[in-house]
C-alpha cells in the first residue's frame, strides 16, 4: 500500500495477537497504526460507494459482474469523478472471500493468471492490484485536463453507500416477514440476495431513501398501523 501511495487499510476481524505483533511494515508504520478495525465486512465498508472483491473464478461462480484486473481501473476512475468511495476487498490467503463476503461487492476482480497456477499470494494479489489502479485509475484522476468535456458535465447521482443498502434490506426483509413472503428456512439466502440485488441495481442514495421510506410505510400498515 505504502509503495503506491494507499493510506487507507480496513481489517476485518483480525486475529489479534498476529495483528499487534506485525512488524514487517518497513518505511509504512504508520499504515498499522492508523488502520480501522472492524468486526465484520459490513461493517468495514458500509461507508464506500463500490465494493470491489477479489478472487479467482475456479472455485466459484460469479453473482456479480466479473471484471479483468486490466479492465478495473475504468470503473474506479469513474466512480471517483463521481466523488464515491472504494473498497477494494481482500480474503484470507488459505481460502479467499467466502460468497457471503462477496455479497457486499459490486464487481468481483480477477487476476489473470497462469490456468495452472490461477491462485496468489495474498501480499503479491494486493500489489498488483494496487499498482493497476495507481498507474492508470488514479494517475488520470490527477492529471484530468482543464479542457475536459466530463468537467463540464452534470454531475451523476451519489451512488447509495453500502451501509445504506444494507439498512435498505433490512427494512425489505422485515416487510417479506410481515407479509409472509417465504418461510423462515428461505430467510438466509433470501437475505443473501436482496444484498445482490440492491448491489446490481445501483440505486442513488437520494432514491435508497425514497425506496426506504415506501417500505417503511407498507411495513407499518402490514403491522396494523393506522391509515
Amino acid at each position: 500500500m505504502a509503495n503506491f501511495g494507499f493510506a487507507h487499510l480496513s481489517v476485518v476481524a483480525p486475529y489479534e495477537a498476529h495483528w499487534r505483533e506485525a512488524c514487517s511494515a518497513v518505511g509504512a508504520e504508520d499504515l498499522l497504526q492508523d488502520a480501522k478495525m472492524s468486526k465484520t465486512l459490513a461493517e468495514a465498508v458500509a461507508g464506500c460507494t463500490l465494493v470491489i472483491g477479489t478472487g479467482t473464478l475456479v472455485y466459484r461462480k460469479p453473482e456479480q459482474t466479473v471484471v479483468a484486473l486490466p479492465e478495473l481501473p475504468r470503473p474506479v476512475q469513474d466512480e471517483l469523478a463521481r466523488g464515491g468511495r472504494i473498497a477494494l476487498v481482500f480474503g484470507p490467503e488459505k481460502h479467499g472471500l467466502t460468497r457471503e463476503d462477496l455479497s457486499w461487492c459490486q464487481l468481483l476482480v480477477e487476476i489473470p493468471t497462469d490456468p495452472r497456477q490461477p491462485s496468489m499470494n495474498l501480499g503479491q494479489a494486493v500489489a498488483v492490484c494496487l499498482y493497476e489502479l495507481a498507474s492508470r485509475a488514479v494517475a488520470a484522476q490527477i492529471t484530468l485536463p482543464a479542457d475536459d468535456p466530463a468537467q463540464g458535465a452534470e454531475e451523476s447521482p451519489t451512488a447509495a453507500a453500502s451501509g445504506s443498502l444494507d439498512l435498505l434490506a433490512g427494512v425489505i426483509e422485515e416487510t417479506m416477514a410481515a407479509a409472509g413472503y417465504s418461510p423462515r428456512s428461505m430467510q438466509a439466502a433470501n437475505r443473501h440476495d436482496l444484498r445482490l440485488l440492491l448491489r446490481r441495481l445501483g440505486p442513488s442514495e437520494r432514491d435508497t431513501r425514497r425506496i426506504l421510506g415506501l417500505f417503511r410505510r407498507i411495513l407499518f400498515r402490514l403491522r396494523g398501523g393506522p391509515d
